[in-house]
């Protein structure tokens, strides 16, 4: 159930930095808000996952998510720019978030 809980904070995560994008500067009251209550439920959901999974490993997978969903959603929606190497670099975060998945041995305690 922990690693439930840091997927859904690492999609929240990408919500809310895609939020803080379109904010504007905290100037759209809308994006605003949509930053604030993904960033405090990403946050929470995170912080109840690490009752049961080593920090370190906890960590990296949601700022992986994240990191990964951001970029696709900049590319995909955003206007970013889609070269190979992001993409390849992109292939690299996933894979490194896997290992340290499978590799954590789940358990903090």
């Amino acid at each position: 159930m922990a690693w439930v809980l840091v997927i859904a904070a690492g999609l929240l995560e990408t919500v809310f930095a895609v939020a803080l994008k379109l904010s504007d500067g905290f100037s759209r009251p809308g994006w605003t808000v949509t930053f604030v209550v993904a960033a405090v439920a990403s946050f929470t959901l995170l912080s109840r996952a690490l009752g049961d999974l080593p920090v370190g490993t906890a960590y990296a997978v949601w700022v992986g998510i994240g990191a990964v969903g951001t970029a696709v959603v900049g590319m995909a929606v955003l206007g970013d720019p889609v070269t190979t190497g992001r993409l390849l670099s992109l292939l690299l975060v996933v894979a490194g978030v896997v290992g340290l998945q499978l590799t954590s041995g789940g358990s903090a305690h």
